[in-house]
């Protein structure tokens, strides 16, 4: 039996995606952050004092979170506009029986 897709929610899709991006990326920051703070150099080549931008890795998944929501929002707005004159996502769905016994 073929089904279509009719609507997407633009804001339940958005919020998923971006929550789930967002905690994606942290198993590849947190031992980024780790290595960075362990063996970033003290000083560069002029002699400057380098300071540890931290604050990038506590912003990086927000951002990740932001964009991601408003990316899969916008993309799930414009299949719920184009799925009317197009059609929507189509797929088959198969009922299958359970084969425990009981």
């Amino acid at each position: 039996m073929k089904k279509q897709i009719k609507r997407l929610s633009p804001h339940q899709n958005g919020k998923v995606f971006g929550i789930l991006s967002a905690v994606a990326t942290l198993p590849i920051f947190i031992p980024m952050f780790l290595m960075m703070s362990v063996f970033m150099p003290e000083v560069d080549q002029n002699g400057n004092a380098v300071e540890f931008p931290g604050f990038m890795f506590i912003m990086f998944p927000i951002f990740y979170l932001i964009f991601g929501y408003i990316s899969v929002a916008v993309a799930c707005l414009f299949y719920n506009l184009i799925q009317k004159y197009v059609g929507g996502f189509e797929y088959e769905a198969v009922d299958i029986e359970s084969t425990k016994n009981t």
